[in-house]
């Protein structure tokens, strides 16, 4: 079975999500109903919403949202990676109201959607560090020009736990390999850091991409990370982009060719079990 760690759901008449005006593919509803229609046929039997950078006067809003959603009877929904601002004043109580929903799991805060310098400022930083000993998580979504910004934010707070999504986010189109390697290198030194294998068939040609394309960057990811610190998630829909779900699961299987059986079980669900403490 399957715990897809990076799911996100798109209701444009509850939330408003600036961004989509951007990406057209993208701007659309994408339910509930409609992901685990696919999902329970592909043996998904748990789910992480994540945040999709909804404007911040609906954060709280979205949680919500999420929370209803993961009521329903027949629900696969376990818990929210909650949007954040650590660069907000308003941070340190906004965390507080959150560590009383055990429903919210940990964090996210996009970060190559804005200034580089927006993590590097000291309120942000002194707040990321407020997550020490609350056992909530850190998802790092940033490019490989920004590892050394994600790397300073590991090294602040060595007893919280980041996700590094995307694998990184590899210019895999652009043929950013070397580049992208040295910094995945070099984080996965980090014991605090998690890796998500996820969302990399939309960094490649979303018409062409093959397998082959996306090999290296998988084998070099859990080469640098091993298999005890790496997790799956489906990043859907903007997975969609790139092929679909199914197809996504079925990339994930074929990458996996020769490993073990219990290799693929912590990355698939077991090492996101130990993490959120799911079931």
């Amino acid at each position: 079975m399957i715990i897809d760690t990076h799911l996100h759901l798109i209701y444009r008449d509850r939330l408003s999500y600036p961004w989509l005006k951007d990406v057209s593919a993208l701007d659309a509803d994408f339910s509930w109903e409609t992901y685990a229609r696919e999902a329970k046929r592909l043996g998904i039997s748990s789910v992480l919403h994540m945040e999709v950078d909804v404007a911040p006067e609906d954060i709280l809003g979205e949680t919500a949202m999420v929370q209803e959603l993961s009521q329903a009877p027949d629900s696969l929904i376990q818990g929210v990676i909650a949007s954040c601002r650590p660069e907000d004043p308003g941070f340190a109580d906004y965390l507080d109201g959150q560590l009383a929903n055990p429903f919210v799991k940990g964090f996210r805060r996009v970060l190559h959607v804005v200034p580089d310098d927006v993590s590097e400022g000291a309120l942000f930083r002194e707040n990321v560090k407020l997550l020490s000993g609350t056992g909530l998580t850190f998802d790092l979504c940033m490019l490989p020009r920004q590892i050394d910004k994600a790397k300073a934010l590991v090294d602040l707070a060595p007893d919280v736990t980041f996700i590094l999504d995307h694998c990184g986010v590899p210019d895999i189109k652009g043929h950013g390999y070397e580049t992208w390697k040295a910094g995945i290198t070099d984080i996965a030194k980090r014991d605090n850091v998690r890796v998500k294998i996820s969302g990399i068939p939309a960094y490649g040609d979303l018409e062409t991409w093959t397998l082959e394309d996306l090999k290296p960057y998988f084998d070099h990811t859990i080469g640098a990370f091993g298999f005890d610190r790496a997790i799956w998630g489906s990043d859907w829909p903007v997975c969609t982009l790139g092929g679909g779900l199914s197809t996504w699961v079925a990339t994930t299987q074929a990458l996996l060719h020769g490993c073990t059986r219990e290799e693929k079980d912590r990355l698939f669900s077991g090492n996101a079990r130990g993490i959120w403490n799911l079931a």
